[in-house]
């Protein structure tokens, strides 16, 4: 396992880092398989475990919580609040009254009395950046969170919420969480500059493209993951961005087994390759997974390698932009554009 700086804090953390999103209902995986999870990745190095309230409903917390018991303080421990709730409208989004409550919570469902990095899941239109970074201040000066940083934020706004901290003397962002893969490479346009340029800690979502590139999407097999149940779209091959993608994907898997590496290999060292990237987020549903992923903890693509995949998917390139989750809201609601 290699091992990298977050950001400017001085907090060393694992290029390969466990992404609970699947543990619970979401990806059907028991708190029996969630603990052997997180058992064998300690075991092989990984030393930060992300999780988000939203997952599953709080479950995921619920599950990781347990899962860590007794060994907390060797875990750089991540989660993140902003998505909904449940239905009552103020129980979602950056204000500080929603945040100051789901910090609690979360902290009640990990089991702890603190979390190292606390993440805003996405930029919230409706809150200044002003209260956010302000409720975070307060947090952290409580000792309840150790840094905060921002998730899938635009580029103009990680630039606009570092502006807002010096000028109003807060804390600032000291992470950012973006999703990042082959396929998807539209973050190298802006986002990752801006990253380096403000020193941000980089932990990239979706390395496998919600897996894509796990060696399981293949020609003329049929798709069986557990993303296709609730995102059916995504991987409908008519669709022209998935042939778009199911293309890419057997030319990489060629790249790939002239490399002597598995397609898992290939696109997890494709990620930590990035001199942006302090880590990838792998999000395994099965121990199985997470061993397959775990064999790329030490991979690093040579340049001949990384000039052909960029020779498939090039830079700065998505390859399905309609999946992108950073998106301004005016683009999304005519009725923010149109007055």
């Amino acid at each position: 396992m290699q091992y990298r700086t977050l950001g400017r804090t001085g907090v060393q953390v694992s290029s390969l880092a466990l992404g609970a999103m699947n543990f619970g209902r979401i990806g059907r995986t028991t708190q029996e398989e969630a603990t052997a999870i997180v058992d064998a990745a300690l075991e092989g190095g990984v030393n930060v475990i992300d999780t988000a309230d939203a997952y599953s409903a709080g479950e995921s917390e619920e599950m990781v919580g347990k899962a860590i018991a007794g060994r907390r303080d060797d875990i750089v421990l991540a989660t993140k609040a902003y998505l909904p709730m449940g239905d009552e409208r103020n129980h979602r989004g950056g204000s500080r009254r929603w945040l100051v409550t789901a910090l609690d919570d979360s902290l009640r469902r990990l089991g702890v009395d603190h979390v190292d990095l606390y993440q805003v899941h996405r930029w919230d239109p409706a809150t200044s950046d002003e209260e956010t970074l302000s409720a975070l201040t307060d947090l952290q000066r409580a000792g309840k969170i150790r840094y905060f940083g921002s998730s899938t934020f635009p580029a103009y706004r990680i630039v606009q919420a570092q502006w807002a901290a010096r000028e109003h003397h807060l804390g600032r962002y000291v992470t950012e969480q973006p999703a990042y893969s082959i396929l998807q490479r539209g973050i190298e346009t802006h986002v990752l500059p801006v990253t380096e340029e403000y020193g941000l800690g980089v932990l990239a979502w979706s390395p496998l493209a919600s897996g894509w590139l796990s060696g399981a999407i293949r020609e003329g097999r049929k798709v069986a993951t557990n993303r296709s149940a609730f995102m059916p779209q995504r991987f409908d091959t008519a669709v022209p961005s998935n042939r778009a993608k199911l293309d890419a994907v057997e030319r990489l898997a060629r790249v790939a087994d002239e490399a002597g590496l598995t397609l898992i290999q290939l696109a997890l060292g494709f990620v930590t390759a990035h001199p942006a990237v302090t880590s990838a987020l792998i999000g395994p549903r099965t121990p199985d997974h997470l061993h397959a992923q775990l064999a790329a903890a030490d991979t690093v693509l040579p340049p001949d390698v990384l000039d052909a995949i960029d020779t498939i998917v090039p830079p700065g390139t998505d390859l399905a932009p309609d999946e992108k989750n950073d998106t301004p809201p005016a683009l999304l609601d005519p009725t923010l554009r149109r007055r």
